[in-house]
């Protein structure tokens, strides 16, 4: 099977089937990624543990901070105590809370969670205070997000107004 055909048979086993889980399995919060495959999580019970990403969803499925999964417990493992057996996407979690099947500690992450998505999609802009004449037309670029990846030119005033000229 071609990867691009693997990648899609993944990806649509993903966002298309609901998973309920099963009495073994566990509904879980990404807490972190350290690498390898594996993400730290947390139960709905605070206890944290490593994760492993079974290899059908490498290089396939990302999974970042804050999202949810549904694990399998593995019992030989030390470190490692269970390996994902699916991604919730945010469509999964409003079905499983419409069951009765969302853990109650996670309700209100979710909640916020949900909520700081939409706030990324939809930017609110700041209301900027209404002056009088000069104060409004000068412009102050200071809380503007500085990029830290890029080399700092500065331009003074002269040279723009003897460019301007030119």
């Amino acid at each position: 099977m071609s990867q691009a055909t693997k990648r899609k048979h993944v990806v649509k086993e993903v966002l298309g089937e609901h998973m309920v889980p099963s009495d073994q399995q566990q509904i879980v919060r990404v807490l972190r990624t350290p690498g390898n495959n594996l993400h730290e999580v947390e139960t709905a019970q605070g206890q944290r543990f490593l994760v492993s990403m079974p290899s059908k969803y490498r290089k396939n499925i990302w999974i970042k901070r804050g999202d949810f999964l549904i694990v399998d417990p593995i019992e030989e493992g030390e470190k490692v105590k269970a390996e994902i057996s699916f991604v919730l996407c945010k469509d999964h979690v409003r079905s499983l809370q419409k069951d009765g099947l969302w853990p109650e500690a996670f309700s209100q992450v979710a909640e916020k969670h949900s909520n700081n998505r939409n706030r990324q999609t939809q930017p609110e802009l700041p209301a900027e205070p209404q002056s009088s004449g000069e104060e409004s037309s000068s412009e102050d670029d200071s809380d503007l997000f500085v990029n830290t990846n890029r080399r700092q030119c500065h331009e003074s005033e002269e040279e723009s107004e003897e460019e301007e000229a030119a």
